[in-house]
């Protein structure tokens, strides 16, 4: 706990008014929980993502590969969307079907609300194991005035809620550090093992992934799958492996942190 961390919490949950409350809450900090849970939300991409279920904290490194992912798709499908919809109308006069987006391992739904926001005609799915993060995921769509119509929640275990859906865009973001590693205090104690662990190297999820893959991307589509840098190598290998086109992607920090998969 940091002088910075009491400030922020006494001004963002608090709005400077250090109440009975805020006391309690600052001890919580200095036994070792994370401001963002203690503060009860996280801000991600403009939107302000409420933690109540206590789900995996969006990272500034997700917050960066997801602006790249969305930025990138406004700007390209955008243009290949009309091209379809010209297509179409002088086909048959029917407009093209609107993207569909799913957000896997979603947990607060941080980057499905951003594609909400952001691609306005997208259709956004959630795909998440753990029901407890499913209300969280439904506060977020409505506390950032999002349109819910256009959202679709499924848990289960991966892909398998979403039958034989095809996908535009997958974002996952999911677990993928090793059995062994050392983590924080803050981290191994407070946040979901179900959210962070996946096998001796870390690969035990992504190797599921890239074989379940190939059924949910849509021709033309493009998966990112956040993977711990020190794997990076192997878990692309993983998505060669299964015929797709697969590069490595650094964050902001020049860590490779991101596995951009294609068909090829």
């Amino acid at each position: 706990m940091t002088k910075k961390d009491e400030q922020w919490l006494l001004d963002e949950k608090y709005a400077g008014n250090e109440r009975e409350d805020y006391k309690a809450d600052v001890m919580r900090l200095a036994k070792g929980e994370p401001l963002a849970y203690v503060i009860g939300h996280q801000p991600f991409l403009g939107l302000k993502i409420y933690l109540d279920s206590h789900p995996l904290i969006p990272r500034p490194e997700t917050e960066w590969w997801a602006e790249q992912l969305l930025r990138g798709a406004t700007e390209s499908f955008s243009v290949v969307r009309l091209g379809l919809a010209a297509q179409s109308a002088t086909e048959n006069d029917s407009v093209a079907k609107p993207l569909k987006v799913l957000d896997l391992c979603a947990g607060s739904g941080a980057i499905g609300c951003a594609a909400l926001a952001r691609l306005r005609q997208a259709r956004v799915y959630f795909g998440e194991i753990d029901p407890t993060h499913e209300a969280t995921i439904l506060k977020n769509i409505h506390e950032n005035n999002l349109d819910s119509a256009r959202a679709h929640i499924g848990i289960g275990d991966l892909f398998e809620p979403f039958d034989d859906l095809k996908f535009d865009i997958i974002a996952i973001n999911p677990p993928y550090i090793p059995s062994g590693r050392e983590l924080p205090p803050s981290v191994i104690n407070h946040e979901p093992a179900l959210a962070l662990f996946a096998g001796e190297d870390g690969l035990d999820l992504i190797r599921r992934i890239s074989k379940e893959l190939t059924h949910h991307l849509a021709e033309g589509g493009t998966a990112w799958i956040e993977c711990d840098s020190a794997h990076a190598v192997p878990a692309c290998a993983l998505f060669i492996k299964q015929g797709f086109k697969a590069q490595i992607r650094t964050d902001q920090y020049g860590a490779e942190r991101i596995i951009v998969v294609s068909f090829p």
